[in-house]
């Protein structure tokens, strides 16, 4: 099981706290996915909650990419669904609620964030194996911690995991509050 321990995952009623004007400041979602994402690209924004950063990528894709938001929670996926509604979008974004189980998407993706959220998830081995599946060859995923939450070591021990299961992790970009690393599946 991915999930078992839900109070571990940030509630719906929190989700203000993720989508407002100074973390748009100091978290630009532009700035920070410019280096990863092409047009025509299927991303996934796994643990998406409100859409921070799944409107800005879907921008970024343009018409023919697609963008997978992917949460456990059904409220954080109505909360994006209402903002997305009869705009441009609306087309490129497929909600999807995984389950305590796994992710659950099939498609082959090209990138993947996973921002302030894989401390969330107690079974990350079993994560990291799922995710090295679905990720294209050359593909990369990018994972953001918030240090006030994850200690240096537990940290290293998550980087462990996903080279574990497969993929090649090197330090990530600087980003504001946040420890990160980039995982690529390699060719």
């Amino acid at each position: 099981m991915i999930y078992e321990n839900k109070q571990r995952i940030c509630p719906v009623e929190n989700a203000g706290s993720l989508d407002n004007v100074i973390r748009k400041w100091l978290q630009n979602p532009g700035k920070i996915l410019r280096p990863y994402i092409q047009p025509g690209m299927s991303v996934m924004d796994f643990g998406c909650g409100p859409g921070f950063f799944t409107m800005k990528m879907a921008q970024m894709v343009k018409e023919g990419g697609t963008v997978f938001a992917v949460d456990l929670q059904e409220g954080m996926l109505q909360k994006l669904k209402e903002k997305i509604q009869s705009t441009e979008l609306e087309d490129r974004i497929k909600l999807h609620q995984c389950k305590e189980s796994g992710i659950g998407v099939s498609e082959s993706l090209d990138f993947v964030l996973a921002f302030y959220v894989v401390h969330e998830v107690p079974d990350q081995e079993t994560f990291f194996y799922e995710l090295k599946s679905i990720v294209k060859p050359g593909g990369t995923v990018l994972i953001a911690e918030p240090p006030f939450h994850v200690s240096k070591k537990a940290f290293q021990k998550c980087i462990q995991k996903a080279r574990k299961a497969g993929f090649n992790a090197e330090k990530g970009p600087s980003v504001i509050l946040s420890k990160t690393a980039l995982l690529s599946t390699g060719q």
